[in-house]
């Protein structure tokens, strides 16, 4: 079993055929799928298809593109909502600093708010990092002294001493297509060094879609082929990076349970 722990399964690239994807994805094994919220004011949508299909989960949490639209959303707010059985983690929350779509300032208010819920309410918090590695160090090590909370680098980009500093702090790094990219020789030597124990793979689908589908839209069935080039990055077979990525995300995601462990 696969699981592909970030996908947004609500945005309208899926629209006419989600089911159809859900169905490909458990056909390739992908146990478990975990859509994830970019706006909390749109959450009530990703929480329905959490809830309409069994093996999908949910995050809640406001993306840093949209994070001065929604600065009035309190931790408490988070917290309440996150208490849904469905509700697996915090976010997607964080800095980007490339495209630069929200105030910087309103990027770290929003992210720190989430910061708080995942630190109240054990959920991971996943992190969205781009452009800004820093000032995402300092803030990962700043909020980590007041009280330890789970994340995870998702879709990692970002440089070695980002990953590096993560996974002192605890976290985890998740990677996506862009590992299997030609030019992601960089990447593929920061995962070969990341500890066993704290990776993950994800799509971040519509997004990113890995080698052999570059440029096509991506779909949760298409984590086998990024977990597939993790495998051999660091010298292991599929069978062990699938068994070895899903211990490692149901470690992470504690409050989801294991397919066939739900009752």
């Amino acid at each position: 079993m696969l699981v592909d722990s970030h996908c947004h399964l609500d945005f309208p690239d899926f629209s006419e055929e989600r089911e159809a994807i859900v169905a490909r994805a458990i056909e390739a094994g992908i146990g478990r799928m975990v859509t994830i919220s970019t706006r909390v004011r749109k959450f009530p949508q990703v929480l329905e298809i959490a809830e309409t299909f069994d093996p999908i989960y949910c995050s809640v949490g406001t993306h840093p593109h949209n994070a001065d639209e929604e600065l009035d959303v309190s931790v408490e707010d988070l917290v309440r909502l996150s208490s849904h059985p469905k509700v697996v983690a915090i976010g997607e929350a964080g800095l980007d600093y490339h495209y630069d779509k929200a105030p910087r300032e309103a990027q770290a208010q929003g992210f720190r708010t989430h910061i708080a819920a995942a630190r109240q309410t054990g959920l991971p918090l996943v992190i969205h990092a781009r452009a800004a590695d820093d000032d995402m160090a300092a803030i990962l090590k700043e909020e980590t002294g007041k009280g330890a909370f789970p994340f995870i680098l998702h879709c990692f980009s970002s440089g070695r001493s980002l990953a590096e500093t993560g996974i002192a702090l605890g976290g985890y790094v998740s990677f996506s297509g862009i590992l299997t990219f030609k030019n992601s020789t960089d990447l593929r030597a920061i995962a070969a060094d990341v500890p066993h124990d704290r990776l993950l793979v994800e799509t971040d689908a519509p997004y990113l879609a890995p080698v052999p589908f570059r440029g096509k839209r991506n779909e949760p069935s298409f984590v086998v082929q990024t977990a597939k080039v993790l495998a051999e990055t660091i010298g292991v077979s599929e069978a062990e990076i699938a068994e070895l990525t899903t211990d490692n995300f149901f470690r992470l995601f504690k409050k989801m349970p294991r397919p066939g462990s739900e009752a």
